[in-house]
C-alpha cells in the first residue's frame, strides 16, 4: 500500500509560494525578467530599482509586487528601504553596471564608480537585509536564500573589461565566503550570465559602437559556441531554481549560463 504523498510533492515544481524576495536593478533587463519569473512562482517580490516609476509600472502589471526605491550606493537609501521590509526568504543582488576599457584607460573615477556600484552595493544590501534572511532558518523548515549576479566575467579575461572583470570576481568571491560563514543558517549562491539580450547590452552597443552596431552585435554572439545571445528568462529560471526547495543543498556555488562560453 502506497503513503501518501508529502505536502512538498503536492506542490509545482520550484515553487515560492508565500515567500517574499527583493531584487534589486529590477525594473529591466535581467532584474525584470526575475521579478517576473520569482512572482509566476508564488512569491510576493520587492522591486528594488533607482528607476522608481519603472519599477513601479513593473509592479502594477505582475501583481504580488511592490516597488520600492533603492539606490545601491547610498547607505541611507539601503537602510531607509532596509526598514520597510520584516519579512524575506529570498534576496537577489542583481543592480551593476559595465564599463569598457583597458586598465591603462580606466580612470581611477571609472574603477570607483564600478566598485560602489557592482561590488559594494552587494556588501551594503546584504548587510543590511541579513537579519531578516538569518531569521528565516528560525522557522525550522528551510533557511534564507541569496543569489548574486555575476557574470562569466568574473571568471575569465574579457578584453576591454578590467574594471568589470574586476568587480565580478570580488562578487563570486563574497559568494562563496558567505557560504562558509553561514554554512546551516543561510545558502549564497551567484549566476554567472555570459551576454544576455539585455537593455544593458544595448546601452553599451549605443555608447561605444553606435556606427558599427550589428557588426559588434554579430561578434557578441559568435563569441559564444552557441551563436547567440542569452535571455533574461533563461537567466531568471536558474534564479528561481536556486531559491526553491528543490535547490536544498546547494551553497557557495556558481552556475554559469552562457551558451558554452566557459567551456570553449
Amino acid at each position: 500500500m502506497s503513503s501518501s504523498p508529502s505536502p512538498r510533492n503536492q506542490q509545482a515544481a520550484f515553487s515560492l509560494l508565500g515567500r517574499h524576495a527583493l531584487v534589486t536593478g529590477a525594473a529591466s533587463g535581467i532584474g525584470e525578467a526575475t521579478v517576473k519569473e520569482l512572482v509566476r512562482a508564488g512569491a510576493f517580490v520587492w522591486i528594488a530599482d533607482i528607476q522608481f516609476e519603472a519599477a513601479e509600472a513593473l509592479a502594477k502589471s505582475v501583481g504580488s509586487a511592490q516597488a520600492i526605491y533603492l539606490d545601491v550606493t547610498r547607505h541611507e537609501s539601503v537602510y531607509a528601504a532596509a526598514d520597510q521590509i520584516h519579512q524575506l526568504d529570498i534576496l537577489v543582488n542583481n543592480a551593476g553596471i559595465g564599463h569598457v576599457g583597458t586598465i591603462e584607460t580606466t580612470e581611477p573615477e571609472d574603477f570607483d564608480r564600478l566598485f560602489s556600484v557592482n561590488v559594494r552595493g552587494v556588501y551594503l544590501v546584504t548587510r543590511a537585509l541579513l537579519p531578516n534572511l538569518l531569521a528565516v532558518a528560525a522557522g525550522g523548515e528551510r533557511v534564507g536564500t541569496i543569489v548574486n549576479i555575476g557574470s562569466v566575467a568574473g571568471e575569465v579575461g574579457v578584453k576591454q573589461r578590467f574594471a568589470y572583470c574586476a568587480t565580478k570576481g570580488a562578487v563570486l568571491a563574497m559568494t562563496r565566503q558567505l557560504a562558509v560563514d553561514y554554512p546551516r543558517t543561510l545558502r549564497v549562491n551567484a549566476v554567472c550570465p555570459g551576454t544576455v539580450d539585455t537593455p544593458f547590452v544595448e546601452g553599451y552597443l549605443e555608447r561605444f559602437h553606435k556606427h558599427n552596431k550589428e557588426e559588434v552585435r554579430a561578434e557578441l554572439r559568435a563569441r559564444q559556441p552557441m551563436g547567440r545571445l542569452g535571455r533574461p528568462d533563461e537567466i531568471a529560471s536558474m534564479v528561481r531554481y536556486l531559491a526553491s526547495d528543490e535547490a536544498a543543498f546547494i551553497t557557495g556555488a556558481w552556475l554559469d549560463i552562457d551558451g558554452g562560453l566557459t567551456a570553449a
